[in-house]
């Protein structure tokens, strides 16, 4: 597969330039911008939204130090975003979609666009699936997608779904409402998970008919996309028809499909790193579950991120150490 990471900006502009790109906006991104930002590092943080991670998808926390529960997931990933916000840090919301990690400066290619940086931390977690619906894999690229800022205007005017449950599916689906008011946002819970006002502009959109408590059975088509087979939890199994399938379902699986094989993994898919979480590239560090390596929790997750936020610093300064007064 290959991408024009050179690819600039709306309006011909080049890619925008970063001291650490952060790919990732989770306990472990966040934590890691906090950090970076405070070290006077120009830092940008990609991030799909608040529930598209684990913590973004919990709806009570009680156990993370310092902030008195229950909290919800997202409420928790919102502060933390804040406080690294407050110290200059940036969030995109935006899907990456390949890096080429051995360029100098490290390139990363979003959906709106390219960026640049002297070093990366990849924090994308392990909400990856590991099986797919039938007819997923066959009818990718001719109809089936994951990224509707990359693929929405071949699809104007023409009837899509779009799958998942998730802040994610939601702004991707308002994406596509720019393009045809014809969108079936398919929801897998009986309910929608979203962060406030994002829950409201989905139900409330006139082009946008939300299916709660159904499931996507089968991508159907001949050549290309013709329709979803769903099952609602009450009610009998059809098929609608639509020409484009942007699934944005979730599992257990470390996400590194945007790597394009550029670093060393377990058997598992999980990524190698060093004590100080430094990937087989160097200035490239790996933070969270994408290591498989300890308990799922979000505070041992930030403290992954401010591992790596101290020694992408030590990296881009050519330090032998840590530098001594963090605080």
């Amino acid at each position: 597969m290959e991408l024009n990471l050179g690819m600039g900006m709306a309006g011909g502009e080049g890619p925008k330039s970063y001291d650490v790109i952060i790919i990732g906006g989770g306990p472990a991104g966040a934590s890691a911008a906090i950090y970076t930002a405070r070290s006077n590092l120009k830092t940008l943080v990609i991030d799909k939204g608040l529930t598209a991670g684990a913590l973004g998808v919990t709806a009570k926390l009680s156990n993370y130090p310092g902030v008195v529960g229950p909290v919800s997931g997202a409420e928790l990933v919102e502060i933390m975003r804040g406080q690294a916000e407050s110290f200059g840090a940036e969030f995109l919301t935006d899907k990456v979609i390949g890096v080429d990690l051995q360029s100098n400066p490290k390139s990363v290619m979003a959906g709106t666009g390219s960026f640049t940086a002297r070093a990366v931390i990849l924090a994308t977690g392990a909400m990856g699936r590991t099986s797919q619906v039938a007819g997923e894999e066959t009818f990718l690229g001719r109809g089936v997608s994951y990224c509707a800022t990359c693929d929405g205007a071949f699809f104007r005017n023409k009837p899509v779904a779009v799958v998942g449950n998730n802040d994610e599916a939601a702004e991707e689906a308002l994406f596509l409402a720019k393009y045809t008011d014809q969108i079936h946002l398919i929801v897998p819970t009986p309910n929608l998970n979203l962060r406030s006002g994002l829950l409201e502009e989905v139900t409330g959109h006139p082009g946008i008919n939300v299916h709660l408590g159904t499931r996507l059975r089968e991508v159907v088509g001949n050549g290309k996309v013709t329709g979803v087979r769903i099952q609602p939890r009450s009610g009998e199994a059809e098929v609608l028809p639509v020409e484009g399938a942007f699934i944005y379902l979730q599992g257990a699986k470390p996400i590194t499909d945007y790597l394009l094989g550029q670093l060393n993994t377990t058997p598992e898919g999980c990524l190698v790193v060093d004590r100080e979480m430094q990937t087989s590239v160097p200035g490239v560090f790996a933070v969270g579950d994408l290591l498989c390596t300890h308990i799922k929790q979000a505070v041992i997750a930030a403290s992954d991120g401010v591992i790596a936020a101290m020694a992408a610093d030590k990296f881009i300064h050519g330090r032998e150490k840590f530098q001594a007064d963090w605080k």
